[in-house]
């Protein structure tokens, strides 16, 4: 399997975070990097192919936003990294505010989301693993993955939060279907990919599957939710599979059953796969029970389905256990 990865992507390294009301650790640390590369062999340094595919998904103010956000940080005077703390209820008010405070707010929709020097570089670089890992599919690959870092499927159109900032996932989606592919993403991170699903909402030319915790209980709270289901052309195009904390690999696998039954009734001929590693029982922020041996079942159920697959790496926290969990999808979707 190509394995697409770049050396920026380390860059990105925030100090903090604003968690449970207090400041924490950031946690989507640069030692996740290192603990995925010692554990997959060789990668590919992906060619850059600019910026057309990510404004196909994400609107050209909210990049611009990202490239400038740190550097009007500094000139503002700031220290650390840039976050925001006032955000719009009414998100689409059209109105242009020059304050980078106020670009934060209306940018961002959390706290947990800081923009740091090193942010745009990487998740640009991320954006373009993605795009490599498209390039492979599409030249015939069986199946190609984007070791990305920051992670994206939280990012929507116009707005970072959960880490995420740009949506690796949905820009090679998007790259697929304007190929000619009919594809379904399938997000199997513990965290529902809200930006994924708001992204391809009313589009219905890309079908959204997602198993995560139940939103209810976990983050992101306002997405997920299984009466979710897209909406104009896109009704029908999404399917949402929440479950309890605690949740182990006979529940999952069932889960995951609907899921693909779902992406071959609306005929996908490609798949995208959403990979996070924080299902796992160790993960420090999450809450399901799955093993190790779990990944592995994972990655064998998906290659089941026969389909080509761009695979895009999203959570995973637990940095001992992280190298481990990824090596045994992969060797499960290579099966």
């Amino acid at each position: 399997m190509r394995i697409f990865h770049s050396h920026r992507q380390s860059g990105h390294a925030p100090r903090r975070e604003f968690h449970n009301g207090d400041w924490a650790a950031f946690a989507e640390t640069p030692a996740r990097v290192t603990a995925m590369l010692a554990a997959v062999g060789p990668v590919e340094e992906p060619t850059d192919r600019g910026l057309g595919s990510v404004l196909a998904v994400h609107e050209p103010s909210y990049v611009e936003f990202l490239q400038t956000a740190y550097t009007q940080w500094v000139a503002a005077g700031r220290e650390g990294d840039a976050l925001g703390y006032a955000f719009p209820v009414s998100r689409r008010r059209a109105l242009v505010l020059d304050r980078i405070d106020a670009k934060l707010g209306r940018f961002s929709a959390d706290v947990v989301t800081p923009i740091a020097a090193g942010t745009w570089d990487a998740t640009y670089a991320s954006a373009q693993a993605a795009l490599g890992a498209v390039a492979a599919v599409l030249e015939g690959e069986p199946r190609a993955f984007a070791l990305t870092r920051p992670p994206g499927h939280h990012a929507g159109a116009d707005y970072c939060g959960g880490y995420c900032y740009l949506n690796a996932s949905a820009i090679a989606a998007r790259a697929l279907a304007d190929a000619g592919r009919k594809v379904a993403v399938l997000d199997v991170d513990y965290h529902h990919g809200n930006g994924t699903q708001d992204i391809f909402y009313e589009s219905g030319d890309v079908f959204f599957a997602s198993i995560h915790a139940d939103p209810a209980t976990d983050f992101p709270f306002f997405w997920g939710h299984a009466d979710e289901r897209g909406e104009g052309p896109g009704q029908g195009a999404t399917l949402n599979l929440p479950l309890p904390r605690g949740t182990r690999w006979a529940e999952y696998e069932r889960a995951l059953g609907k899921a693909l039954e779902g992406i071959a009734a609306w005929g996908a001929d490609q798949l995208v796969v959403s990979y996070g590693a924080d299902t796992f029982a160790g993960d420090p922020i999450s809450h399901f029970q799955l093993t190790t041996p779990d990944m592995q079942s994972l990655g064998a159920a998906i290659a089941a389905a026969r389909l080509p697959v761009v695979g895009i790496m999203e959570g995973g926290y637990a940095v001992d256990s992280l190298g481990a969990n990824l090596a045994a999808f992969l060797g499960g979707l290579e099966s």
